[in-house]
């Protein structure tokens, strides 16, 4: 497998995402493009009110460049252009072609909140039929390349033929991954330090598979996450925002449909799928208990989980360190399966 374009994704994705903060940062600060804080949340997150938001542009342009360079770079080998890569590329393009759609449905939400002030941004009814579409739109294009295969590969358990139930599944999942994705963005470096993880293992299964595409993809990647970090890591001096983060869910969702391995994001997406868990049982619950008792009961102190363990004593840096080496766990144990398939 040629390196080059994998090394090249991670570099050029990495040096413009940083060097980018430099020279957006400041015109986000000049625009007071800053982000509100829920009086809702844990009241030391106040002092992060006005810090600017949107920062997730940053590896988006970083992403976007090294993924176009990579994908020029493997243009070059025949069988990328005439070969059995060739669905792989369309994957590729399809893939970030979904991701930068979420990312404007991020970016949206986000001038809402930022510039016209309302504080929730697009509605969840607003939210979940553009993100539907998108899913739907995605799913069909990965049809009409010629991915049609309803098989999925079940870690340690090997194969399963889902059938026509398969599609319907898939646009849910998606619409979940990336919305759990965008949850799991509530502290300091959490996403990106865990995204990083993520891209990891992707990039390891990548290079089994010899998919020469996916590999510079996640390599590219792992590479944005690691430059945002620069500027995101505790104290953050600007966040991703829904821009940020809806893209990220939307490139770990190309990466394992694109590689055929979607149930493998219970390993390689642990954190995420956690962290929406616990959302939707604090939820349920609450409606439950308040249904029964006439008063709302909670599992959690505060959910998505990381605040849970904030509100328990656990500091930011802390959170991030634990949850990433959780992902990393999952991340090995998903390219261990990789290798069985």
């Amino acid at each position: 497998m040629n390196n080059m374009p994998v090394v090249a994704g991670a570099v050029i994705a990495f040096g413009i995402t940083a060097l980018t903060g430099f020279w957006l940062i400041p015109i986000l600060r000049r625009l007071k493009y800053g982000q509100t804080i829920l009086e809702i949340g844990p009241k030391w997150h106040m002092k992060k009110q006005g810090i600017p938001t949107m920062g997730g542009l940053m590896f988006i342009a970083g992403i976007t460049v090294a993924t176009f360079v990579g994908f020029f770079m493997l243009a070059g080998d025949p069988r990328f252009v005439f070969g059995s890569s060739v669905r792989e590329g369309m994957g590729v393009i399809l893939g970030l072609v979904m991701a930068l759609a979420y990312g404007m449905v991020g970016f949206v939400d986000d001038y809402i909140k930022v510039v016209k002030k309302r504080n929730m941004g697009l509605s969840a009814k607003q939210k979940m039929v553009m993100q539907t579409f998108i899913a739907v739109l995605y799913m069909s294009g990965l049809w009409l390349a010629g991915d049609r295969s309803t098989i999925v590969f079940v870690p340690f358990m090997g194969q399963w033929d889902m059938g026509l139930i398969y599609y319907p599944l898939a646009i849910l999942g998606i619409v979940y991954l990336v919305n759990v994705v965008n949850l799991t963005d509530g502290l300091d470096g959490l996403c990106s330090s865990v995204t990083f993880v993520s891209a990891i293992g992707f990039l390891g299964i990548a290079t089994i598979f010899t998919a020469q595409g996916m590999a510079m993809f996640a390599a590219a990647l792992a590479g944005g996450c690691l430059g945002f970090l620069i500027w995101n890591f505790h104290p953050a001096k600007v966040f991703m925002g829904d821009t940020g983060s809806l893209f990220l869910g939307g490139v770990i969702v190309a990466l394992a449909f694109g590689l055929g391995i979607p149930i493998f994001l219970l390993l390689l997406g642990i954190i995420y799928i956690v962290e929406g868990l616990s959302v939707m049982l604090q939820m349920g619950w609450f409606k439950l208990t308040k249904r029964r008792y006439g008063e709302g009961r909670r599992i959690f102190k505060m959910s998505p989980i990381h605040h849970h363990y904030e509100m328990i004593g656990w500091s930011e840096g802390k959170v991030v360190a634990v949850f990433s080496v959780i992902q990393v766990v999952g991340s090995v144990a998903a390219v261990v399966a990789a290798t069985r398939i």
